[in-house]
């Protein structure tokens, strides 16, 4: 097994997990969650899908990891706590859609990829970027999967203290980022699978669920029984080993993408 690449493309931070062989193969791109695994490198320790013959590279969110606001998790819980959805997920959620070409770019040039359609995979509020690239980019992508996703904005600001006080901008906000409102926008896209933790907060389970259901036939959930909405255990910045529920997962990711690779071969 190759040791993992670590690097910035376009100034995004990632963790590259190369195939077995080490040279040309089709990217899955990932994008962790807020909850732990909170960087690209714990990431890629919970769900390293080491079987794929496809290079994994693994990007740091914004505002995460090596990116934290000055450097520590207090500045970013100081914007949650002053505005949950505008303040903290809504820019996380644009500037990593907004970086995410360039940062394409600069990893088909600095590692050997294939320049065929990509694979995506988002966990929690990266689950919502992976689902934003479908929706709302023309990148051509051969699959997508999300863990435990945010599908729908509202439920995720639900989790959090108090009656959030939604006006027309925040509205406008959260309305972009219901994804069962928008399976339109994903049906035609690539197949999608949906992982669902058993353990997962309740209306989160109920939304997949939902956008597997408004999606159709190229839409697949995969329950995960025992599994909460982390993937690690707390503090999740640091790689670490592998829990038995992310096991399941990361058997459920490899199954599903290792079935759609065929699709991902250099265009011609």
């Amino acid at each position: 097994m190759h040791s993992p690449i670590t690097g910035t493309a376009a100034g995004v931070p990632f963790t590259a997990l190369p195939p077995a062989g080490g040279g040309p193969a089709p990217l899955i791109v990932t994008w962790h969650m807020l909850d732990p695994p909170r960087s690209n490198a714990a990431f890629a320790a919970a769900l390293p899908m080491n079987d794929l013959p496809a290079w994994r590279v693994h990007l740091g969110m914004p505002m995460c990891g090596a990116r934290m606001v000055d450097g520590s998790m207090d500045a970013g819980l100081a914007l949650v706590r002053q505005d949950v959805l505008m303040a903290a997920l809504y820019p996380i959620l644009r500037q990593a859609t907004e970086e995410f070409p360039a940062a394409l770019a600069s990893i088909r040039a600095q590692l050997p990829v294939d320049d065929g359609p990509i694979g995506v995979l988002g966990g929690s509020l990266g689950g919502a970027v992976a689902l934003r690239i479908l929706a709302d980019t023309e990148i051509p992508v051969f699959a997508g999967a999300v863990v435990n996703g945010a599908i729908r904005m509202r439920s995720v600001v639900a989790l959090f203290p108090g009656d959030y006080p939604y006006d027309a901008e925040s509205e406008k906000a959260v309305d972009s980022l219901d994804f069962v409102a928008r399976s339109g926008a994903l049906a035609g896209r690539a197949p999608l699978l949906v992982v669902s933790g058993g353990l997962d907060h309740p209306a989160l389970r109920a939304d997949a669920s939902d956008l597997v259901d408004a999606v159709g036939d190229r839409a697949e959930l995969l329950p995960i029984p025992g599994l909460g909405h982390p993937l690690a255990d707390e503090p999740g910045i640091e790689p670490a080993p592998q829990l038995p529920a992310a096991r399941a997962v990361d058997a459920g990711l490899t199954t599903w993408f290792r079935g759609h690779l065929t699709k991902a071969g250099p265009q011609e």
